[in-house]
């Protein structure tokens, strides 16, 4: 059980500080509520409010939350009927008083700094620059890193190659204005509804960027959590919703140029062949091939070759895997916490295609940033 001490309370800020309001969907956290809201608890900016969506649960996460707010009055806990992570979301919206709003899945972890560090990026900013999210580690059950999240970076009006690239990358990197979340509708729900839940966020993100500027700090400031429990490990669900997100982007964004929406469609299926392989659907995973084998057959060639050699392999070292499993939970050891030094960011692993792409998809950005109308939802 967690203890909280003084040090943990950060009751008091100045009060020339914008609010940031701290959203956190919880349903069923219990194991992991109490180490999420210490990470947002000890944030070195301390003018925040931290709003619990208890979206009914049935564990003990209510009643956790209510104890520790004993000791935090920036800690507000707020219960509805279950109703997904998107309605959550948009409920701690529509409660919050922040002019940011900052969203924590209730499984990860913030590093001390990363609130600081995301306002003054943004606040070097114009009002068009809307959103800013930091890079992440993946971590485990015990808060151990497991290994770095991508190095992919991209900043400014980056919609087509976000539909590509998908840079933020889990639900606990944004910071956005609180006013263009509302003028952006907030989540859809709908996702849920239809059974197609698990990629809210980048639904999210995508109205975001098909609008707005969004920054970027290139530090690893989160801890994305994996574990069996997770909505991101249904890799089934993830799939396809995966797969619905980017088509109902691209059908609301039809000024896309074909070569923008035939190379995030190559994205998204690839994305979805791994889900839906790691689901073990081997029918939905041959499907989701097709499209890519037309548009990127090299792909599909060197899957083959790679589980070709990953056969030979396996019987050369059949005798090691016992030793090797062990090398790797020896290097298991540093935790994600308020002791970890961020890391600088990596040169991230680009082929010479990949960069002929990226850089294709920023020309297109930048066209489709100079042909948006004026925009009047000034903030």
């Amino acid at each position: 059980m967690l203890s909280y001490s003084d040090e943990d309370r950060g009751d008091t800020f100045c009060s020339d500080q914008p609010l940031v309001s701290v959203v956190i969907p919880a349903f069923n956290a219990s194991t992991y509520i109490e180490r999420t809201l210490r990470s947002a608890m000890r944030q070195t900016y301390a003018a925040l409010e931290i709003i619990v969506v208890n979206d009914g649960s049935t564990d003990d996460t209510a009643k956790l939350v209510r104890r520790v707010a004993m000791s935090d009055s920036r800690i507000r806990l707020l219960s509805t009927s279950n109703r997904g992570v998107a309605a959550a979301r948009n409920t701690g919206i529509d409660a919050s008083s922040g002019r940011f709003v900052a969203f924590l899945d209730a499984d990860d972890l913030w590093h001390p700094t990363k609130i600081e560090k995301q306002l003054n990026a943004l606040n070097r900013l114009s009002w068009h620059w809307a959103a800013v999210y930091t890079l992440h580690y993946l971590i485990n059950e015990d808060d151990e890193i497991i290994r770095p999240g991508s190095s992919d970076v991209a900043r400014g009006y980056i919609y087509a190659r976000h539909l590509n690239v998908k840079y933020i990358g889990n639900g606990s990197a944004l910071l956005v204005r609180r006013n263009v979340a509302l003028a952006i509708g907030g989540f859809d729900s709908s996702y849920a509804a239809a059974g197609l839940g698990g990629c809210e966020d980048l639904d999210f993100e995508l109205k975001l960027a098909a609008r707005y500027f969004i920054e970027v700090v290139p530090e690893r400031l989160v801890g994305y959590r994996k574990h069996p429990g997770s909505m991101s490990s249904d890799h089934l669900r993830m799939g396809r919703s995966a797969l619905e997100v980017v088509r109902r982007s691209m059908a609301a964004n039809p000024q896309l140029p074909r070569y923008a929406i035939g190379s995030a469609i190559g994205a998204t299926h690839k994305y979805a062949f791994w889900e839906f392989r790691q689901a073990r659907r081997s029918c939905l995973s041959l499907l989701t091939l097709l499209p890519i084998l037309r548009s990127d057959p090299f792909f599909v060639v060197r899957l083959v070759l790679q589980k070709g050699l990953r056969g030979i392999r396996q019987c050369l070292r059949l005798g090691t895997a016992t030793a090797n499993r062990e090398d790797k939970a020896r290097m298991i050891k540093l935790k994600f916490d308020e002791q970890l030094v961020p890391s600088c960011l990596e040169s991230p692993k680009e082929t010479a295609r990949l960069r002929r792409r990226l850089m294709r998809l920023a020309a297109v950005d930048a066209k489709l940033n100079s042909s948006l109308a004026p925009r009047a939802d000034g903030i």
